[in-house]
C-alpha cells in the first residue's frame, strides 16, 4: 500500500505551502518517502504537471516513470469498477464526461487496484455537476486522506537547523 498523490497536492504545495524557494525539505521528504515506498503518482497526474512551464513541471519530469507510474493491466482492470459507479450516480452527464477523461479517474482506478490511499485536497460535495475524488473513493471504499493527514501519519518533519 502506497499514497497516491492527486495533481493539486503539488501544484498547492509549489504555489502556497511549500513553495521550492523557501521550502525545499518538502520536495526532499516526497523524494525520500517516494525511495522508502510510501507514496507516489501515476503517469496522468505527472502530464498535468508537465504541461506548465514552470518550476513543478520541470520537477516532475525529472521524476518521470519511477514516480509517475504508468497505466498498467491491473489499473486496466479496475477502471471498469470506476465508471461504473460512477455512472450509476446520477451525475449529469458533462460531469461524467469530464471526469472519464482525466487523471482523477485513473488515480482512483490505481488506488482500487492497488489498494493505495488517494491523497487530495479535495473535499466530498453532493453536487452532481462535478465529480469530487471523495465521493468516489467513499462509493468505492478506496481510502483517501488530505495532505496534511499523511504528513502527520508519516511524521514528517521540516525541521530548520539554526
Amino acid at each position: 500500500m502506497a499514497y497516491l498523490l492527486d495533481a493539486n497536492v503539488f501544484i498547492q504545495a509549489k504555489n502556497l505551502q511549500y513553495g521550492f524557494d523557501f521550502c525545499p525539505a518538502f520536495w526532499d521528504w516526497l523524494g525520500i518517502a517516494h525511495g522508502a515506498g510510501k507514496l507516489r503518482s501515476i503517469r496522468q497526474v505527472g502530464d498535468e504537471l508537465t504541461a506548465g512551464a514552470d518550476e513543478l513541471a520541470a520537477w516532475a519530469d525529472a521524476r518521470g516513470d519511477g514516480f509517475f507510474v504508468p497505466t498498467d493491466t491491473g489499473v486496466l482492470a479496475a477502471a471498469p469498477t470506476v465508471s461504473a459507479w460512477v455512472l450509476q450516480q446520477g451525475f449529469e452527464p458533462a460531469a461524467i464526461n469530464t471526469f472519464l477523461q482525466v487523471a482523477d479517474f485513473w488515480l482512483i482506478a490505481a488506488a482500487l487496484a492497488g489498494h493505495h490511499t488517494v491523497v487530495t485536497h479535495e473535499v466530498a460535495s453532493p453536487t452532481l455537476k462535478r465529480i469530487k475524488i471523495p465521493n468516489v473513493c467513499v462509493g468505492l471504499g478506496v481510502e483517501f486522506v488530505n495532505p496534511y493527514q499523511m504528513l502527520r501519519k508519516e511524521r514528517a518533519r521540516f525541521v530548520l537547523q539554526v
